[in-house]
């Protein structure tokens, strides 16, 4: 029972931690455009917003190590580089748009204050929480994921049995796909390699007796618990998001569709609750990317505590100066970096996670660099270079749909394990 328990709290942990500002803004825009396809996007959406996330955590359980020992087969300087690279981003750019999510869908409407005194309080405690991190699994496991659940729940459970199952035509060219990058928004195959370290930290600090397998057993069974139940709520999100198709027009923004479609089903009482709602869930991402982030600092230093506090101080800061932009222009600054390291990061997720006799060091340096290669003109895509990228994603083959990197990984993945020994150097 005691083991039942941790594997709970733990799972409940995971959950909140992944579930953030863009994993709740995003299901139900993308339900309310797919129509009677939203099956299609929910799997689609699931791949890369709960697979891949649950797997990086899986990784995690097996390197035992830091958002470091993913690249670190590629060469130390890259995953250096990496590594620095990814909490750049996370602390510069999801973590502040927790805050401004939180700001326009929970304070907002109800008060007239300031996003920048929002910004100020928030990562006041944001900061509060990471330095005593001894305490995230109990206190976010315990208190903060339940009510979120809870009220998650109420909603969709509301919306379906309140609203009759007859759906639009899609407005989505390829419903799966759309599905993927849609999941790529969320960021979460990045926190799970930046969040998987917390957990990893926070387990081994929580279960000092344990052995390493048991220690690895319960990572595994919380983690797939942790996927299962995000699963069911994207899904429930997206099909809630699908029914709402004759309640509001096709400009409906994601935070107003998801506000109005709280209005509608649970009334003024419901609209309090999602305020709250939207509060926990981006506060415990914002602290798991903070803590993270100290975390790999400190390493860097010979576990120097000065190293830990002081990174937490200039995350919190950065918080504050980006939090105070609205949602739309966090998210399109973030869009390029988010569409060229995304697929770097779920190669290294996959790589770890096979295997070892499939990823030696040298598949590991032919396909992060192909996915690299790859991933440019998705990059110049998302920066507004397209007039000679055309011509060039003509040849490569899903490049249509910005993951023209994927056919090409595969291929070197299978190519790089048929002949390992001319490639491990």
């Amino acid at each position: 029972m005691h083991q039942t328990k941790k594997i709970l709290v733990t799972a409940f942990a995971l959950f909140s931690l992944f579930f953030g500002a863009g994993n709740l803004i995003l299901p139900p825009l993308l339900g309310f455009n797919s129509g009677g396809v939203w099956w299609l996007v929910v799997l689609g959406f699931c791949l890369s917003a709960v697979l891949i996330p649950i797997l990086g955590i899986l990784a995690h359980a097996k390197l035992q190590g830091t958002i470091f020992d993913f690249g670190k087969k590629v060469s130390p300087i890259f995953s250096l580089v990496y590594s620095f690279t990814i909490y750049a981003i996370s602390i510069s750019l999801p973590s502040p748009r927790t805050a401004s999510v939180t700001h326009e869908m929970a304070i907002q409407p109800f008060f007239d204050s300031p996003s920048w005194l929002t910004s100020i309080i928030y990562f006041g405690f944001v900061f509060v929480f990471v330095v005593n991190r001894s305490k995230i699994l109990s206190v976010i496991g315990k208190l903060l994921t339940p009510a979120i659940i809870l009220i998650l729940l109420l909603l969709i459970g509301n919306v379906l049995f309140s609203f009759p199952f007859d759906f639009s035509g899609t407005k989505i060219q390829g419903p799966f796909t759309s599905g993927i990058l849609e999941g790529y928004q969320t960021f979460d195959a990045i926190g799970a390699v930046v969040v998987g370290g917390v957990i990893i930290i926070s387990i081994n600090l929580e279960n000092k007796e344990a052995s390493y397998s048991d220690k690895k057993a319960l990572i595994r069974k919380a983690g797939w618990l942790a996927g299962l139940g995000l699963f069911l709520i994207y899904a429930g999100l997206i099909l809630s998001g699908s029914l709402m198709h004759g309640s509001f027009n096709e400009e409906v923004t994601r935070t107003a569709l998801l506000s109005g479609m709280t209005i509608l089903s649970l009334g003024t009482i419901g609209h309090l609750g999602l305020s709250i709602l939207v509060s926990l869930a981006c506060f415990t991402t914002a602290v798991g990317i903070v803590t993270g982030t100290s975390d790999f600092v400190k390493s860097q230093f010979k576990d120097a505590k000065p190293a830990y506090t002081l990174t937490a101080v200039l995350g919190c800061i950065l918080g504050v100066v980006m939090g105070q932009f609205n949602v739309a222009y966090i998210i399109a600054v973030a869009l390029p970096a988010l569409m060229f390291i995304y697929p770097i990061t779920i190669v290294l997720i996959l790589l770890n996670v096979v295997p070892e006799k499939y990823a030696s060091a040298g598949v590991f340096k032919a396909v992060v660099f192909t996915t690299i290669i790859f991933s440019i003109p998705d990059f110049l895509g998302s920066i507004g270079s397209s007039d000679k990228l055309a011509a060039i994603q003509e040849f490569i083959p899903l490049s249509t749909y910005s993951m023209g990197w994927v056919l090409p990984a595969l291929v070197v993945f299978g190519l790089a394990n048929a002949i390992p020994h001319r490639l491990d150097y």
